[in-house]
């Protein structure tokens, strides 16, 4: 294999993931939306994600090292009851759904997955965690189609449903044109070191 040819860096997050079934209950709530605003740019439903921690561009290299801490984090961790609810939007273009449920657990999650991954000496930039999956995205210049469709899903209240992993993912955004595909790094069961 050509060492050449692996980036030298990879753009990584740390998240949650609905199951399935959830994501395909609000994509059913959502398909009216994707007839009337083909134009949107719509993110794959399998990408769907609750993001914890934001680290950005990261040296490959750094991230074997967040996989053992972060692995020792899940197992400690009960799973979290959490549910999709209504939606809104950011800046006006960025489409997106709630989360509704056990908020408390989640900000705590968040909060101990950053203190983990600033312990392992990997700095990024602290934002407000402000659960939510996004959704969709408008082409510059629309500043209603967002909007619209937000309005048309805001009492959504999706079923509840159990996280199982914590996932620590990588996307390719920077190298190429296309759209942004995830991957999942690597993934951990919630709660697998407690005793029952």
């Amino acid at each position: 294999m050509n060492d050449q040819t692996q980036p030298a860096t990879i753009r990584v997050f740390i998240a949650l993931a609905p199951p399935d079934d959830a994501k395909e209950e609000l994509a059913r709530e959502l398909r009216p939306a994707y007839g009337t605003h083909s134009h949107m740019r719509w993110n794959r439903i399998e990408d769907w994600h609750i993001t914890l921690a934001f680290l950005g561009e990261l040296p490959v290299s750094i991230v074997p090292l967040l996989r053992p801490p972060l692995a020792d984090l899940a197992a400690t961790r009960v799973p979290l009851r959490l549910a999709l609810h209504g939606g809104g939007t950011f800046d006006d273009r960025v489409l997106w759904s709630g989360i509704d449920g056990d908020l408390d657990g989640l900000h705590t999650l968040a909060a101990d997955v950053r203190t983990v991954v600033r312990s392992c000496g990997v700095t990024f930039e602290e934002r407000p965690l402000r659960p939510h999956l996004t959704l969709a995205r408008a082409r510059r210049g629309d500043r209603s189609s967002a909007a619209e469709i937000a309005a048309a899903f805001a009492g959504f209240a999706g079923r509840r449903w159990t996280t199982e992993r914590l996932h620590l993912v990588g996307s390719n955004v920077g190298r190429s044109r296309g759209p942004i595909h995830y991957r999942d790094i690597e993934s951990w069961t919630l709660g697998s070191g407690q005793s029952t």
